[in-house]
């Protein structure tokens, strides 16, 4: 499910988007709706959002400024704009910050289930492009994937291809090793400790997608191993020195 925030500072529409429309049926959660762009920014910089709906005109922040905001940012959050009225200036400032579609109100259901069933599918493309951005053949060499040693080469591959799930005991059974003769073997032929280079093809994976501008956090921390994003991003600091919003910006 992708996680959806509506904006709208109409209490009645904010309420029926959120209640009637069966959102769950394409794919979709409705995580939170709030009333103005402002509450919107402070929700989306504590909490993971695919996508946003937001009201063009609304007090505080409008979805305008929100939306350049996010565009500055480069936010992956993906924005569809709603409006009561069809403003020329409108659309071309929503296509000027990355907006993905403008739904007119009042909103009729098959606007809204044409517009998100199509973005969907492109967030469904997105995520297959991350599971094709993690393969082998992405990664860079270093001195350990060439060794002299097919054993610690054999290794290396199996890191490299598998490093979401890599495990000693997953290369235990590439080598037909113990795992602690294992760990003790590579440590003795690279100077490096199993974990420690499993740990650095992660991170140099994850820079790699911080980069793209694609994913979020959650989604990269996922994509290279870690079950808890907090997690992810303590050692991803403590690898670059950097948060990934500080790489990602710097």
């Amino acid at each position: 499910m992708y996680k959806l925030l509506i904006a709208d500072d109409e209490q009645e529409i904010r309420h029926g988007l959120s209640s009637y429309f069966p959102w769950h049926e394409i794919g979709y959660e409705v995580v939170q709706h709030v009333e103005n762009g402002q509450k919107a920014l402070e929700y989306i910089t504590g909490h993971p959002v695919d996508v946003l709906l937001c009201d063009v005109t609304m007090p505080v922040m409008t979805g305008i400024e929100l939306a350049e905001r996010l565009h500055l940012e480069k936010s992956p959050v993906q924005v569809v704009f709603l409006s009561a009225h069809r403003n020329f200036e409108y659309a071309q400032q929503a296509l000027q910050f990355g907006v993905r579609n403008y739904i007119l109100k009042p909103t009729k259901y098959k606007s809204i289930f044409d517009t998100f069933t199509a973005l969907k599918e492109s967030l469904d493309s997105a995520k297959a492009s991350l599971l094709q951005a993690s393969s082998p053949g992405d990664c860079p060499p270093d001195l350990i994937a060439g060794h002299e040693d097919p054993v610690i080469r054999k290794i290396a591959a199996y890191l490299h291809e598998h490093f979401k799930e890599a495990s000693l005991e997953g290369a235990s059974q590439i080598v037909h090793m113990n795992p602690t003769y294992i760990s003790k073997y590579f440590k003795q032929k690279t100077d490096t400790n199993f974990s420690d280079y499993l740990n650095t093809v992660r991170m140099q994976k994850a820079a790699e997608l911080l980069s793209s501008h694609q994913f979020k956090t959650y989604e990269i921390s996922d994509a290279v191993g870690y079950n808890n994003a907090k997690n992810f991003t303590r050692s991803f600091k403590k690898f670059y020195g950097k948060s990934p919003r500080e790489y990602i910006q710097s």
